[in-house]
C-alpha cells in the first residue's frame, strides 16, 4: 500500500490537510503499514470503537454491566433491551404517557429469507377493528422498541393497526450493528416483512400506509419506487431524501472515505457530529436519548456512510417518480436532512395528493425532540391526514 496513498487518486497533501481538519487522524492506522503488532491494534481499535458507555443513576451494577457491552452483535442488544425496557418506558416524556390499555401488542422473532432474525412489533385496537394499516420504517441507527412505542400507542389508540421491524444490524435484529452492506438489502427485508403483514386475511381489505422517519423516509421511498401501486399513501417525517451539508465531509475526504470503505467497510470511521444535539431540540428530550440503550451510537461505518451518500444521491434524481399520496412533514431549523430537498419532493412528485408542512424553528426529530405542543401539533397533522385518506 505504501505512503504514496496512490490508491485514493488524491494528493497526499490534501488528504493530511482534510485529516487535520476533522480530527480523525486514526484513519492513519488503516493506510499506512501499522509498526505494532496486529493483536495490539485490533485490541486499540476496538476500544476507541466502542464510545464511553453511558451510566445510569440507581441501577444495580449488574444491569449496568449488561448495558456497558459490546453491542456490535445482537445477543448483547437484546440482553440490554430485556433488562432495561421498563426503566426506558417510565421517563418523563411525553411519548411514554400515551395509553395503551386497549390495544394488543405483539413481539416476534422470525428468520427471513435471507437467514437473518428480524425483530418485529405491532400495536392493534383490542376493542375495534382497524381503520387501516401502518408500516413504519425506522431512522438510521434506531431500533422500534424505544421512542417509535409511544408514537405507535398513539396512532394505534386512534384506530390504526401499526407494525413495525428493526432492520437487519439494528435494534433487536440480527447483524453486525450499524452496518449497512447495500442500502437496497434493507429495502428489500421491508417489503418482505411488510408484505406479510398486508397479506394477513385480518388486514388484506384495509388501506396501507407507510411511515418513514429521516433513514425510514428514504426507505419508504424506495419501497413505494419498487412497488408504486401497493401502498394507499406515505407519511414521510424529515426524510432523508438529501443530507444536510454540515452532516457530508467535505471533498476530498468525502473521495478518502469512499476508497477506505473499499478496503475496511465495517470500520467505524466516519467523522460525525452529535446527531442528539442536531435532531432535539428540547434538552431534557436530548439528554433522554441515552436511555435508547439499542440504538447505534458509534461513528458510522465506511459502507454504511456510502450506502447512505449514495441512495440520497439515488433518490434525489428519482423524486418525479414519486406517485402515491404523500404527508411530508420537515422542521425548518433541521440540521441532518435537508428540508429545501422536501420541498422539492412536494413540488417534483407526481402525486396528485400531496401535502407538505414545515415547522418554524423545529429540528429534526419532530415526534421526540420538540416541545410538548409541537409534538402533539405534529401528531394531529398525521392522524387527520390518515383520516382523511381511509
Amino acid at each position: 500500500m505504501g505512503n504514496d496513498y496512490e490508491f485514493l487518486n488524491v494528493p497526499l497533501s490534501h488528504i493530511h490537510m482534510a485529516l487535520r481538519a476533522t480530527e480523525i487522524s486514526e484513519l492513519h492506522h488503516f493506510y499506512v503499514k501499522p509498526t505494532i503488532s496486529p493483536a495490539r491494534r485490533k485490541t486499540e481499535t476496538a476500544v476507541k470503537a466502542m464510545g464511553k458507555p453511558v451510566k445510569f443513576e440507581g441501577v444495580t451494577e449488574e444491569l449496568q454491566k449488561i448495558l456497558d457491552a459490546d453491542m456490535d452483535q445482537v445477543g448483547p442488544r437484546r440482553r440490554a433491551r430485556e433488562a432495561f425496557k421498563h426503566i426506558q418506558l417510565s421517563i418523563d416524556h411525553i411519548l411514554f404517557k400515551m395509553p395503551c390499555d386497549r390495544l394488543k401488542m405483539t413481539e416476534s422473532y422470525d428468520v427471513n429469507s435471507r437467514g437473518l432474525e428480524i425483530f418485529s412489533k405491532s400495536w392493534v385496537p383490542d376493542s375495534r377493528s382497524p381503520k387501516a394499516v401502518v408500516c413504519y420504517c425506522h431512522g438510521y441507527g434506531d431500533t422500534c422498541t424505544f421512542f417509535f412505542e409511544g408514537i405507535a400507542r398513539k396512532l394505534a389508540s386512534s384506530g390504526y393497526a401499526v407494525f413495525a421491524m428493526d432492520y437487519p444490524g439494528f435494534g433487536l435484529s440480527e447483524g453486525l450493528h450499524g452496518y449497512i452492506p447495500k442500502f437496497d438489502l434493507i429495502v428489500d427485508d421491508v417489503i418482505e416483512q411488510y408484505s406479510k403483514v398486508k397479506e394477513n386475511p385480518g388486514f388484506r381489505l384495509l388501506p396501507s400506509f407507510l411511515f418513514g422517519q429521516s433513514m425510514g423516509g428514504a426507505v419508504a421511498l424506495k419501497v413505494h419506487l419498487k412497488q408504486p401501486d401497493a401502498w394507499n399513501g406515505a407519511v414521510l417525517a424529515a426524510p432523508m431524501c438529501k443530507l444536510a451539508d454540515e452532516m457530508v465531509p467535505p471533498w476530498p475526504l468525502d473521495q478518502i472515505l469512499i476508497g477506505l470503505a473499499k478496503l475496511f467497510p465495517k470500520q467505524k470511521l466516519v467523522p460525525q457530529k452529535d446527531l442528539a444535539e442536531l435532531a432535539f431540540k428540547d434538552v431534557k428530550k436530548r439528554q433522554q436519548t441515552a436511555y435508547n440503550v439499542v440504538a447505534y451510537k458509534h461513528k458510522p461505518r465506511l459502507r454504511t456512510a456510502v450506502e447512505l451518500l449514495r441512495t440520497t444521491q439515488d433518490i434525489e434524481q428519482q423524486l418525479e417518480k414519486v406517485s402515491l399520496p404523500l404527508l411530508i412533514l420537515h422542521g425548518k431549523d433541521d440540521k441532518v436532512t435537508d428540508p429545501s430537498v422536501s420541498s422539492a419532493l412536494y413540488e417534483r412528485a407526481q402525486s396528485q395528493d400531496k401535502t407538505l408542512n414545515l415547522y418554524d424553528h423545529s429540528f429534526h426529530s419532530l415526534l421526540e425532540g420538540e416541545p410538548d405542543d409541537i409534538i402533539l401539533k405534529v401528531f394531529n397533522d398525521i392522524i387527520y391526514w390518515l383520516d382523511k385518506h381511509c
